[in-house]
C-alpha cells in the first residue's frame, strides 16, 4: 500500500483517481490547487504524487521544480496538454512519467507500480545491485556486460551504457536530451548519434526490432525499457 497525492482542480477527476487507487488499497490525499498540494506535500510522508498541469494558481511545472528541489518521489503527470515538448520538459525536469487525458484505469495503474517499482530500486545503493533482470535480458553493472539467455550480446562501450542507464531506470521515458548527456557528457545532443546506436543495440538484443519487447521508442520524446 502506498500513499499517493493527487494535485488536480478538476474533481470528478480527481475522485475518479481516489476511488481507483482506494480499491487498490492505496491510502489517497486530494488537493485541488498548487498551493495545497504543495502544502500537503510537506506535512505527509508520501510515496508518489499524480500532479495535473493546469491547475488554477500555479502551472504544474512550477510544482515539480519546486517538488525536485527537496525530494525525489516519483512524480507522474497528468494532463490535457498532448503536445511532445510538454512531455519533454516534465520529464527533463523530474517527472517520471506522462499520462494524456482521457486516459484508461488499467494503463493509470500499471504508471503507477512501474513508478514505485522504480523508486524502490533507485533506493537500493549501485553496491547492492549487481545485475538487472529483465525477462531473458541480464545486464551485469558490475562486469559491464548483456547477456540474454545466457548467452553474452557484445556491446560497444556507449552502446553498454546507454542499456545501463535505461535499464536503472526501467519504465521510465527518457528524454533523448537526457539520455545524450548522460552518455556523452552534459552538454552534448548527439540525438542522431543516440538514434544510430539504440538501432544498433535493438538488432542485438530483440528477437524483432521491429517489434521491440525490451526497448520502446516514445515518438518524439524519447525511449523506455519496458519489464519483461
Amino acid at each position: 500500500m502506498a500513499t499517493i497525492l493527487i494535485v488536480e482542480d478538476d474533481e470528478v477527476i480527481a475522485e475518479f483517481m481516489g476511488a481507483v487507487l482506494e480499491k487498490e488499497n492505496h491510502k489517497v490525499l486530494l488537493s485541488h490547487s498548487a498551493l495545497e498540494g504543495l502544502s500537503t506535500f510537506r506535512m505527509w510522508s508520501v510515496d508518489l504524487i499524480l500532479l495535473d498541469l493546469g491547475l488554477p494558481d500555479l502551472d504544474g511545472m512550477e510544482i515539480l521544480k519546486k517538488i525536485r528541489e527537496t525530494s525525489q518521489i516519483p512524480v507522474i503527470i497528468i494532463s490535457a496538454r498532448d503536445h511532445e515538448m510538454n512531455k519533454v520538459d516534465a520529464l527533463d525536469l523530474g517527472a517520471d512519467d506522462y499520462i494524456t487525458k482521457p486516459f484508461g484505469t488499467p494503463e493509470l495503474l500499471a504508471r503507477i507500480r512501474t513508478a514505485l517499482r522504480h523508486a524502490a530500486l533507485a533506493g537500493e545503493t549501485k553496491d547492492t545491485v549487481k545485475q538487472i533482470i529483465n525477462g531473458d535480458l541480464c545486464i551485469d553493472i558490475e562486469h559491464h556486460t548483456v547477456s540474454k539467455k545466457g548467452k553474452e550480446i557484445h556491446l560497444t562501450p556507449n552502446e553498454y551504457k546507454i542499456i545501463q542507464i535505461l535499464g536503472e531506470n526501467m519504465g521510465k521515458v527518457l528524454t533523448h536530451s537526457y539520455i545524450s548527456q548522460k552518455v556523452w557528457g552534459p552538454y552534448s545532443n548527439e540525438s542522431r548519434t543516440l538514434r544510430v546506436n539504440m538501432s544498433n543495440i535493438r538488432k542485438k538484443i530483440e528477437d524483432n526490432p521491429v517489434e521491440p519487447e525490451y526497448i520502446t521508442t516514445e515518438i518524439g520524446i524519447g525511449y523506455r525499457m519496458l519489464e519483461n
